[in-house]
């Protein structure tokens, strides 16, 4: 599978290709081979990635742009998870993306989409937009805001190229994920109310007060990599941090506690 990335470097309006062995690392997005054992891996907020640009500062839970870690280049069907602040009336000017489903997930402030096939959106925190890429397709996003935006940029590839592109939001409040996973974006048989992406994934979220436990099955096969947004959690008696990466496989249920209010986003793939 071939796609397209680029990104830009300390000048918004400058982008450069993504390095060769970060872009082969697509075809090698695929967890290692099993080995049929439980696996809850923690990676603390301090391994990841980062670049900070300025207008951007990112950090990247797998292999992308000038960060390449060959231990991290994707997780099941999940290829990209980065972690941008993107400063305030700054952004991405139009870019090209095909084959990849891309969801934003807004922590905070809001984002601003406009894309070729003339969607235009503004995306605010909690809420969540979906771009499949298909074919191809040019976009932009801006923070047009007088504050710092937060998000979950969420890459996942589809289950096949081509296609023509498409491009959603939806609100989702966070009172309605209190206590429990709500399917925020969604290419599994029967989640019928999230919106629509071009994978076997789905990416969830859910909001737990202090004390609190809420659980979530994962299928046989399956990995799942779960980032608390705010708060610090337990995962099946291992602790972590706000804004780690947990990479999970070979669990039944994934059992979550947490130590402060936490906001909690999973992506579960083949």
């Amino acid at each position: 599978m071939i796609f397209h990335l680029r990104y830009f470097r300390n000048d918004p309006k400058a982008y450069f290709v993504l390095n060769t062995r970060a872009r082969s690392g697509i075809n090698a997005g695929k967890a290692a081979p099993r080995k049929d054992k439980a696996m809850i891996d923690i990676r603390k907020f301090d391994t990841l990635g980062h670049a900070n640009h300025g207008w951007l500062d990112a950090r990247h839970h797998f292999s992308f742009a000038d960060y390449y870690e060959p231990g991290r280049m994707g997780w099941g069907a999940l290829r990209v998870w980065n972690d941008d602040a993107i400063a305030a009336q700054s952004g991405f000017p139009a870019h090209p993306h095909r084959d990849m489903e891309i969801i934003t997930y807004v922590r905070s402030g809001a984002i601003s989409h406009r894309d070729s096939m003339g969607n235009a959106g503004r995306t605010v925190a909690g809420d969540v937009q979906v771009m499949s890429a298909g074919t191809g397709v040019m976009h932009s996003e801006f923070n047009l805001e007088d504050e710092e935006t937060t998000l979950f940029q969420i890459w996942i590839m589809p289950t096949q190229g081509g296609g023509n592109p498409g491009w959603g939001q939806r609100e989702f409040p966070k009172a309605d994920r209190s206590g429990r996973f709500v399917t925020l974006a969604s290419g599994i048989e029967g989640d019928d109310d999230a919106l629509p992406i071009r994978a076997d994934a789905r990416v969830a979220a859910a909001t737990v007060e202090a004390g609190e436990k809420l659980a979530y099955d994962l299928g046989p096969g399956r990995h799942a990599y779960l980032v608390a947004a705010k708060g610090r959690i337990r995962v099946n008696g291992q602790d972590a941090d706000p804004r780690d990466g947990i990479a999970i496989r070979d669990v039944g249920t994934i059992e979550v506690e947490a130590l402060d209010d936490a906001e909690l986003v999973l992506v579960d793939s083949l």
